[in-house]
């Protein structure tokens, strides 16, 4: 059994009179975004304090590598601090200091880096960041988007091990919310880092994550793959999902996964009742990261939003369609046998023209690809495992490209 990077294991603290943790266990993998949602005020900031060490637990343990946090000497304890970064919720970005100096602070603090190592890495992820230009501005005279991705870099200039992120989306509207998902996801997978976010975006932080875990009542009551909590038949869990999922996508403006997922149980049953086929478009946007390289995240949503607009407009009154993660759209088509979806998705690709989907191209020549994958349902199946057959046998005669 593979062993987690951090272990929570039946950890207790409370402040004052105030129980925060009453008997927590966690896993956390290496290598993998994992999310900690729950309402507010459950101690999921909590949490991620105890992780780095501001906290420490009145009773359980918290472990590293297999290895107790509290028998850890100073040495090693300062060791593992430097394999962290704290992404905070404010930013937490220093008025007195500009745009360059803040991100180099990290750096700074530990005095092993030369100022010519320091300068490199400090540019380096400014260049990344889409930061350029505004080393010597102040955090006054940027926006709270940018912000965001300056505390980014920030985390980022050390080459942490591990990354904690507080809210890392307070306060943003939905593009750049999902602008600064994507810029973690992007980076995580560049880098190799673990992360452990607390958010509330939900389902936006699905698409992200490879692990959630539900903090309530001080305890975890879920842990597991975005699929499994969407799926899950516990009560509080699903309430609080629920609670949370709004009918619309604010993103794209489609209706959410969840509704979607409702629409398809329906047509289930119908198909069970009635023997009537219909069938599920799964389209993936093949080179949004291209575009984020070349163009910046922000560019890149804005195709993602362009391209959902597309299909949303192109569709029937009775099909539903929705986000199936950070660059997939998918569409359901009732009354719909295989051969129509083959014509609804080369319908499609006739239809859609470059300048509607890409606005600004990267570079001269620059093509958008997108791949279709499509499968008719004819038995009873949940939607995660139609998804997965969709991907998995996408056809590439229609793999369609938007110039």
């Amino acid at each position: 059994m593979l062993q987690p990077l951090i272990q929570f294991q039946n950890v207790f603290k409370k402040f004052g009179d105030q129980p925060v943790l009453q008997g927590t266990d966690l896993s956390i993998f290496q290598g993998e975004i994992a999310t900690i949602i729950g309402k507010s005020g459950v101690g999921k900031s909590v949490l991620l304090k105890h992780i780095i060490g501001l906290i420490e637990p009145d009773s359980g343990k918290i472990l590293f590598r297999g290895n107790p946090l509290s028998e850890m000497n100073n040495r090693a304890k300062r060791k593992l601090k430097h394999k962290l970064s704290y992404m905070f919720q404010s930013t937490a970005l220093f008025d007195s200091m500009d745009i360059f100096d803040n991100i180099a602070l990290p750096l700074r603090e530990r005095g092993s880096f030369s100022e010519q190592e320091v300068h490199r890495r400090v540019k380096e992820r400014m260049k990344q960041l889409d930061l350029g230009g505004i080393d010597h501005k102040f955090s006054s005279e940027v926006s709270g988007g940018m912000k965001k991705r300056i505390a980014l870099a920030r985390a980022l200039v050390t080459d942490p091990e591990i990354i904690l992120f507080d809210e890392p989306t307070t306060g943003l509207d939905p593009i750049r919310k999902a602008t600064v998902h994507h810029m973690i996801s992007d980076y995580q997978k560049k880098f190799g880092f673990t992360g452990v976010m607390v958010s509330h975006e939900i389902p936006d932080i699905f698409y992200i994550s490879q692990r959630v875990a539900m903090l309530n009542d001080g305890r975890v009551v879920f842990e597991g793959t975005p699929e499994e909590i969407r799926n899950t038949s516990d009560p509080v869990v699903r309430n609080f999902i629920r609670g949370l999922d709004t009918p619309r996508d604010g993103l794209t403006g489609m209706p959410t996964q969840l509704q979607v997922e409702k629409k398809f149980r329906e047509e289930v049953a119908r198909m069970l009742r009635y023997k009537i086929s219909f069938s599920l478009v799964l389209f993936k946007l093949e080179n949004l990261n291209e575009i984020s390289r070349e163009m910046g995240h922000l560019a890149a949503q804005t195709v993602l939003i362009n391209f959902a607009t597309q299909v949303k407009n192109r569709i029937r009154i009775f099909d539903a369609c929705s986000r199936a993660g950070r660059d997939k759209i998918m569409v359901i088509l009732p009354n719909t046998n295989l051969k129509q979806a083959r014509m609804f998705c080369a319908k499609l690709a006739n239809q859609l023209k470059g300048n509607e989907i890409l606005e600004v191209q990267p570079y001269p020549g620059f093509c958008f690809t997108v791949t279709v994958g499509y499968e008719e349902i004819k038995k009873e199946e949940t939607i995660g495992d139609v998804l997965a057959s969709a991907e998995s046998i996408k056809n590439s005669f229609y793999e369609f490209i938007v110039c």
